[in-house]
């Protein structure tokens, strides 16, 4: 009788899983980009570590999935090749895929959900991929693959749950403990599991002792609650920002390396990665998608202190509207806009007492609503709504005690 994938998993050892992902350093050699770590003061300083970042988004499709689409499609035979792929996204494997199989003259098509940015949708058409938009997640991006597959004898390509694939993810810790033999901890965002299964299965190999610690969002915690209930976990529902990392159910291989080989999984919430994006693209000038970013938000999380840490910021496909959402909840989150209201009465020179005292505590007003309607008493008080530039909670705080010091009740909007 044949062995299931995860049976066979358990008898390969480590030592294996390193010459494997040995021979995917070759085959991407020349298509995938060696990217140098960086190193982070303004992380470093945040989290007590001396934190590098591996930089993935400066990848040739924007995201550290180039290397396993193309190691797995190196391993398909020359009759696999001539049936064609098919795979599920959410949009970096898509892109993946796409460039691999471009490159090497197989015909690919892509399943996408409906919800996926169009960045990703029009980066993976303009690499010569038929897209298919089905579904509002990845799951039912993947069912819906999964039938294409048998009605058209194509061969489907794993965003994560593929041992070729996470072979090519695995490449990424190879590179940064050949940069920093030294590395003490490693980061990595937690979707269905390929990425941190490949680093697992390399880092751990090279170096016992490093830690490997995977980073979820909150809304999105399967893996997690995988790992906690000893049982793969199908969760009801997922809602994140972090669009890239959206899975309801991780994978079998996934659960299985992770379990035997990742120190710890970290969750945290949508505010903390926003934060995290604001300061790679303000300190760093690096763009990270959401879920680029969960790593860098997981620092915080960790007890590890002293030590150096990588963080792997895995992707940069983000639209400019996104963006600019992003920058806006950031800086909520850091404190660096602040909307209020408070009630003045409606007579003369009320304005311009409270613009006084906004003055005086240096915060610079990019937004004024005064209202008479808003009260309950519209002929004797008015509602003024004011938006802030700040310096941060501090400054925030010594705002609020000013303005209530001179007797106005402060209402926080955000």
């Amino acid at each position: 009788m044949q062995k299931s994938a995860t049976e066979s998993l358990s008898n390969q050892t480590l030592e294996y899983h390193l010459s494997e992902i040995q021979k995917a350093q070759a085959n991407l050699k020349g298509v995938s980009i060696k990217t140098a770590l960086i190193y982070s003061d303004v992380f470093s300083n945040e989290c007590g570590n001396s934190v590098y970042i591996k930089p993935e988004n400066l990848q040739i499709t924007g995201a550290f999935k180039i290397r396993g689409a193309y190691n797995k499609l190196c391993t398909l035979t020359p009759s696999e090749r001539k049936r064609g792929v098919i795979a599920s996204s959410a949009g970096n494997h898509a892109q993946g895929v796409a460039y691999s199989a471009e490159k090497l003259g197989i015909v690919a098509t892509i399943v996408m959900p409906k919800t996926t940015p169009l960045i990703k949708v029009e980066a993976t058409k303009n690499y010569g991929a038929t897209v298919v938009l089905y579904g509002d997640c990845y799951d039912e991006a993947y069912t819906e693959a999964k039938r294409l597959e048998k009605e058209n004898n194509f061969v489907f390509v794993h965003p994560f749950d593929d041992i070729d694939v996470m072979h090519g993810q695995g490449t990424i810790a190879c590179e940064i403990i050949d940069e920093i033999e030294d590395i003490d901890c490693i980061l990595v965002p937690v979707g269905g599991g390929g990425l941190i299964g490949g680093i697992a299965l390399a880092a751990k190999a090279l170096k016992p002792s490093i830690k490997i610690i995977g980073v979820e969002p909150e809304g999105a915690k399967a893996m997690k609650e995988s790992i906690d209930n000893k049982k793969i976990v199908n969760l009801e529902t997922v809602r994140t920002i972090a669009d890239g990392v959206a899975v309801k159910k991780p994978g079998n291989l996934t659960f299985e390396i992770i379990r035997n080989y990742v120190d710890e999984i970290v969750t945290v919430s949508d505010f903390d990665i926003m934060e995290s994006f604001l300061l790679l693209l303000e300190k760093h000038k690096l763009i990270a998608e959401a879920s680029g970013a969960l790593s860098f938000a997981g620092l915080k999380k960790i007890q590890e202190k002293g030590k150096k840490v990588a963080c792997v910021l895995s992707g940069g496909n983000i639209d400019v509207v996104t963006i600019s959402s992003m920058i806006d909840r950031g800086l909520v989150s850091r404190g660096r806009l602040f909307c209020f209201s408070i009630e003045l009465s409606d007579i003369p020179g009320e304005l311009v007492k409270v613009s006084t005292i906004l003055s005086k505590e240096n915060a610079n007003v990019v937004k004024l609503d005064h209202n008479q309607f808003k009260t309950n008493d519209r002929f004797m008080q008015v509602q003024l709504e004011i938006t802030v530039e700040t310096n941060g909670h501090d400054h925030v705080n010594k705002i609020i005690k000013a303005l209530n010091n001179e007797g106005y009740k402060v209402n926080k909007i955000y």
